[in-house]
């Protein structure tokens, strides 16, 4: 990549794992309006489900999601109880019983919570809604304090589907993040999970931490795909100091630049790559065997919050502190902290506290933000006539667009925008000109930022 490019679109955008994206949320949406949303549902449109765990033993310097850490149990046993309540609260508020096809477990920890809750919450799930039979139900996993009890939990409650935060497997770059977990560790919560039939397996690895090397990182990649994942996630470190105080136990001076954090993206990439996996959208990269695959192939891969899904659900609902919902009449957050969120859930009020409202310009712009995000390339005019639109309303995105064509990240063909593979990293840039708010301004750098599996902040 050219270095000038690199240092000239260094700039900071927005992850786009929704549209309009989370800074742009208000008050407005609060219980009332999300109850009324809710009750407004077509009763025959499946759900997704997603239930946040904001709790992890000990905190990683590097972390942008919404989570404590906790050595005492009592806190984890009080929020999984509230949690059960926010599942009855959220069922009661719809029209009826609710098919469910993708449950997705995120924090934090989830596997934080004691085994007995884990099932009990999964048993209240499947009471309130209707878990299809084949739907796929996700967790995320710390295999640092992984347990072959937890392990038999998740199998006895149907997960099917396990992603394991790895980072870096090298020791020097673990020690500079607080993240010390040796390959063993990883290797054992792998056996433990593919010993009680969990196999489709994800692994999250980051490139651009402090210390790290293009060899190194290779290496991690290596060590990582012995390991036989379905799929890998390369996420790039956003480091945001101001934001997360934690982040400031991470040495700044460490930190690659720009142009090494492309260096290394590049070059695990082309690792991956040269292992048999195909990419998926920006920072994704699966078997091709894999739903992700399959679904790319047939043009119906989403994006939600909690990355890249085959998940057909239209509406996902967003249970715990700071999860989000996605409706067709907008966004509900629920409330980020744990006393305000449980003080609604005490009420029996469905918790959400700031979203916004979506309009047709709205769902347009997402939609081709969406696809240029799944596929790096979409057919503007295609989608406009989609939703009965003109497009030429879209002029001023195409005049944003100029630029990056000029310098070979975008090929404009009418009204189709392509993004080339070899210019993956600045893809959000070339979503950004469809973004009404004016995308260039937040967010972490061009490179793939790790998305906040709960509420991403931005």
């Amino acid at each position: 990549m050219r270095a000038d490019l690199i240092t000239k679109y260094d700039v900071r955008v927005p992850r786009y794992t929704s549209y309009p994206t989370a800074p742009h949320f208000g008050p407005e949406v609060e219980s009332t309006c999300y109850r009324r949303w809710m009750s407004d549902l077509d009763p025959g449109e499946p759900l997704s489900l997603y239930l946040h765990v904001p709790f992890c033993h000990e905190l990683c310097w590097f972390c942008g999601c919404h989570t404590t850490a906790t050595r005492r149990d009592r806190p984890v046993a009080a929020y999984a109880a509230r949690l059960a309540r926010e599942i009855d609260i959220c069922a009661d508020s719809l029209a009826r019983r609710a098919r469910v096809t993708h449950v997705h477990w995120g924090g934090g920890t989830p596997t934080r919570l004691a085994c007995a809750d884990f099932s009990r919450i999964m048993e209240r799930l499947r009471d309130r809604f209707a878990v299809a039979a084949d739907g796929e139900i996700a967790v995320e996993i710390d295999p640092r304090q992984f347990t072959p009890a937890m392990a038999r939990t998740l199998a006895d409650a149907g997960v099917t589907r396990a992603s394991l935060g790895v980072q870096d497997f090298d020791p020097n770059v673990q020690t500079a993040i607080g993240r010390v977990q040796s390959l063993e560790v990883t290797e054992s919560a792998v056996e433990e999970l593919r010993a009680v039939g969990i196999t489709a397996l994800n692994l999250d690895l980051m490139y651009g931490l402090p210390g790290q090397t293009v060899a190194s990182l290779e290496h991690t990649v290596d060590s990582a795909i012995a390991l036989a994942p379905n799929r890998l996630a390369l996420f790039g470190y956003a480091h945001l100091p101001d934001l997360k105080r934690h982040q400031r136990l991470i040495d700044g001076s460490r930190l690659p630049d720009a142009a090494a954090r492309i260096a290394q993206f590049e070059a695990a990439s082309a690792r991956i790559l040269g292992h048999g996996y195909r990419p998926v959208g920006l920072d994704h990269f699966a078997r091709p065997d894999d739903d992700l695959i399959v679904a790319l192939d047939q043009g119906r891969l989403r994006r939600n919050f909690q990355g890249y899904t085959a998940d057909r659900a239209e509406i996902l609902l967003g249970i715990g502190a700071s999860a989000i919902s996605r409706l067709p009449q907008g966004y509900a957050q629920n409330a980020v902290h744990v006393r305000d969120w449980s003080t609604a859930i005490d009420a029996g009020q469905l918790p959400a506290a700031r979203g916004i409202a979506i309009d047709d310009d709205d769902r347009l712009r997402g939609r081709i933000i969406e696809r240029l995000m799944c596929e790096l390339d979409v057919d503007v005019a295609e989608q406009c006539h989609a939703l009965g639109m003109d497009p030429n309303t879209l002029a001023d995105a195409f005049k944003a667009l100029a630029p990056l064509a000029a310098d070979g990240l975008v090929r404009l063909d009418g009204w189709r925008v392509t993004v080339p593979v070899a210019a993956r990293p600045f893809l959000r840039l070339a979503c950004a000109a469809f973004d009404r708010a004016g995308g260039p301004q937040n967010g972490p750098p061009i490179e793939a930022a790790r998305a906040s599996r709960a509420a991403p902040a931005l």
